[in-house]
């Protein structure tokens, strides 16, 4: 590895240091200052991965770099209003992992383009959407509230995903969520069996999704068309798989059977955990 190139790694992981330091002396909280610095963690451990490759300069790993460093520093400035998003001010979130994190089961080549193209396309979507249905009140309506629905489902059930994954997963559910799943089931075989079936089932481009229905009590999968169609109102996804073809076609090809079941040893079952203890606190009367 070029010594310079070395160094200026060596630096990066000295800033991530300095801002962790000053996360500690911020006016965050508790809980904010702990995402934040675990954040910052998860880029070092991407520079640390590239200094332990000891491969010349990769342009395209030091311009993802480049961007986590900005988004990173974007996501730690405290809104003026940290209850909503502005219309047409949405943003793209960070991986909380690096690309390659997922490995062998899905790979780096694919989680760039996913993330930087497929994604942002979607925030921006949302976010010209918005302008035009909220400020500047253009017609035709009909179409914006098109645009909103798909790029706002887009934006939505991507942020889940990506946080629905990670290259630290239990492999299978534990705790609240597996003891809801065997009771709505049958048991954990049941539930993988049938989530499987819904994903492969999805014709073109869809999601499959477990949902908690707070109006019975119990948790359902249903694949979604596009991002928008067939969704059931009233009811919180919990997890959801893109089995779009950008999700995995550079990689398997044709094979979405061998994506799918792939997946399931990167799903992360401590924030699925995490969903549904939040979501179980909806409490509709029960019809």
């Amino acid at each position: 590895m070029d010594k310079d190139y070395q160094a200026y790694l060596e630096k990066l992981l000295e800033w991530g240091e300095k801002v962790k330091q000053k996360l500690k002396d911020s006016d965050l909280t508790e809980e904010e200052i702990k995402h934040a610095t675990e954040q910052v963690e998860i880029w070092q451990e991407n520079l640390s991965d590239m200094m332990a490759s000891n491969q010349d300069e990769d342009m395209d790993r030091l311009e993802d770099v480049r961007m986590q460093a900005e988004q990173l520093v974007e996501n730690f400035r405290k809104p003026q209003d940290a209850s909503s998003v502005p219309y047409g001010k949405h943003k793209l979130p960070p991986l909380p992992y690096a690309y390659n994190a997922l490995e062998p089961y899905i790979s780096e080549q694919i989680m760039r383009l996913h993330h930087q193209k497929h994604h942002r396309a979607y925030v921006d979507g949302l976010n010209k959407a918005e302008k035009a249905l909220y400020i500047d009140k253009k017609d035709p309506i009909k179409h914006w509230l098109r645009e909103q629905a798909f790029h706002g489902s887009g934006h939505y059930l991507h942020t889940i995903f990506w946080y629905n994954m990670t290259p630290k997963s239990k492999k299978k559910p534990d705790g609240a969520i597996l003891r809801q799943i065997e009771k709505d089931f049958g048991s954990w075989r049941a539930f993988k069996d049938m989530f499987t079936k819904a994903a492969n089932s999805v014709e073109g481009d869809g999601w499959a999704v477990l949902l908690w229905t707070p109006r019975s009590g119990k948790l359902a999968v249903q694949s979604f068309e596009k991002h928008q169609l067939f969704q059931v109102p009233d009811t919180i996804p919990l997890l959801v798989l893109d089995v779009w073809e950008h999700a995995y076609y550079l990689q398997h090809y044709n094979d979405k059977a061998a994506y799918i079941d792939n997946w399931w040893n990167v799903v992360n079952w401590d924030n699925v955990n995490d969903r549904f203890k939040e979501a179980s606190k909806v409490k509709w009367q029960l019809f």
